[in-house]
This record gives structure tokens, sequence and C-alpha cells, in this order.
């Protein structure tokens, strides 16, 4: 590897207070990163220290704090209504946050960064499985488009700086996420944590059904986030994408790879694998008239497991663990 980093290295995790960035944040400190036992060279500022929509902050604050790796985790996330309803902030705040970051890691002489993109960069109705060429390789899917597209635009900016600038970035690509803390709001969330929520309120309250949106058919990758937390951790430890070299087309290697299961469900299978875990046993009702989004979206990790990477936690550990953490969640910020 050509990488120079050593565990006492500050460390910047933008977005250290979201489910991703947790996850990370937990790993590096697993693993040792941080100088000492108080993990002072893990930089995760607050959203009200440091403003990541603002270009002049984010530069300001790289003069002072003078990181050597950044981990991108920061993002505007949601599901399909918030995509839908808000497409304007979802491109522009996301492309603002994540050119800003890069930008300044660029000029601060920073070693390495990880940028984490996503599975909804690839077409609608991409070959599955789906490799990491399939980029730009057909239409992208109407209800998160807006997403993907900023997405894209990182993904595209941290090659380009490699290129040109010889900078040494990286992007992940996750799968559908879970684990703890994760948002369960139902106007806002992604289709597990929402299906959790409802029928977790659903068996408490005794209610005889449950209405889940679309038809059920769409199938779903979905993986653990402490799983990718091991995941960005080993690949910023083994990954140099010029010596483990994946060729795409002449001339040109990935700078990016998938990260997931590999193994995707039907959202039917997932909500009645829910219910029966929380013991609802009433009727579940699919409500068609409302989106399933991309009908498959199962990834190809082959790459980054022919690198020594795959996942740990089977998707029925997972769910048990993370509606057990949900439930210990609300009822402690009930209490706040």
């Amino acid at each position: 590897m050509k990488n120079n980093f050593t565990k006492r290295d500050k460390i910047f995790i933008a977005g250290a207070s979201g489910m991703a960035g947790s996850s990370i944040l937990r790993a590096l400190k697993k693993k040792g990163y941080g100088s000492n036992e108080n993990f002072e060279n893990i930089l995760i500022p607050k959203r009200k220290d440091l403003n990541l929509l603002n270009f002049n902050e984010v530069n300001l604050w790289f003069k002072k704090n003078k990181p050597d790796i950044v981990i991108i985790a920061a993002a505007k996330v949601g599901g399909i209504l918030a995509n839908s309803s808000h497409p304007a902030d979802f491109l522009l705040e996301n492309i603002k946050i994540q050119t800003n970051i890069i930008e300044s890691s660029y000029l601060f002489g920073v070693k390495r960064l990880i940028f984490l993109g996503s599975s909804c960069i690839y077409p609608k109705f991409a070959l599955q499985p789906i490799k990491e060429e399939s980029l730009l390789d057909g239409e992208l899917e109407s209800t998160n488009e807006w997403y993907a597209i900023a997405k894209i635009a990182g993904i595209k900016l941290c090659e380009a700086l490699r290129i040109q600038k010889n900078f040494d970035a990286i992007s992940l690509m996750p799968t559908n996420l879970y684990g703890p803390g994760d948002n369960y709001n139902l106007k806002t969330s992604h289709v597990l944590p929402a299906l959790i929520r409802k029928f977790v309120e659903a068996k408490e309250r005794d209610e005889s059904s449950v209405t889940c949106w679309g038809t059920g058919s769409a199938l779903r990758e979905f993986m653990h986030v402490d799983d990718l937390g091991n995941a960005v951790l080993f690949i910023l430890e083994n990954w140099d994408p010029e010596i483990q070299r994946f060729n795409i087309k002449e001339n040109k290697y990935l700078t990016y790879l998938n990260v997931g299961t590999g193994k995707d469900i039907t959202i039917k299978e997932l909500a009645l694998k829910i219910a029966h875990i929380v013991d609802f046993r009433g009727e579940i009702i699919w409500d068609k008239s409302k989106p399933d989004g991309t009908p498959k979206k199962q990834l190809d990790i082959s790459r980054i497991k022919s690198i020594g990477w795959e996942p740990k936690i089977e998707l029925d550990r997972g769910i048990e663990s993370t509606i057990l953490t949900y439930k210990k969640e609300r009822h402690f910020n009930k209490l706040k």
C-alpha cells in the first residue's frame, strides 16, 4: 500500500452522529484509532460547530484542524416519500456537503478520503446482480433520482481528482442499511425501519392490520450498519485501487466498490419476517396505489470479497437486535 497513515493520524468523520457515521466511529475506536483512550484524534464536530453546507466554514475548519484522513458519511437521506416531496433539497444539500468536504480535503493535503455513495446510483433496470461498471449505463429510478444524481457527482469528483491531481479518494457503494441509530419517522424513513415501527406499534396496540406500501414484490438487499463500519475500516487499510486494480475499460480502473450482502429479499417476505419476530398476528394489507420503486436491486460484491472482506451479520439476527435497540431508543427518548 502506498498509504502512509497511522493510528495516531487525525481522522475526520463527516456525519459521525448518523447511523453510518456512528458505525464507522465504533469500528475505528475498536481497532485503536484516535491516539489514546480519549480518541482525541478522531474528529467528529457537531452540526452547530461546523456547517457542512457552507464552503468557507468547511475550508476554515480544515485549515485549523488539518485532518489526515476523511470519511464522508454525511448526507441528506430519506425514503421514497421524502425524495419525491423534496427533490431540490436532496440534490442541492448533498452536492454542497460532499463537494465542500472533498474539495477542502484536496486543498489541505488529506492523505486518503473515503466517500460513501449508495446503491441507488445504479440504473433502474441494471443487470442483476449489479456490477460497479453499471454506473451511468441507464435511466435512474425516478423515486430517488435526485439523491442518486448527487451521489454520482460525488463519486465522479473523487475519480476526477485522482485522475487530474493524483488525490487518493475512493468511494464505497453501500446497499440498504439498517441498525442502531436508524430513522423511524414514517414520513422520511426507509422501508425496513418503517416496517419495524409499524409492526411494533401494531403489536403494542393490538391492532388487527398493518398497511404497507406497494405490492410487496420489489426485491431489496439489506446490510446491518456495523458490517458497513467494518467494511470502511477494511478498505481504508487494505485497498489501493491502483495496485488491487479492477479494470473495466481500456486504461480505466475502478475507484469505487460495492458493499453489501449479495442477497436480497422481497418486501413482502421482509414484512412477514418482522411481523413474526414481533409476534404480530394480524392482517398485512398492501396499498398498491403506492410505488414499489426499483423492482430489484442486488449488488455484486465479488470484488470487495476478493480483497478479503465479507459481511458477518445475518438478516434475522440483525433485525432482532435492531428491534430491541429501537424499543430502547424510543423509551429513552420518551423519558428525555
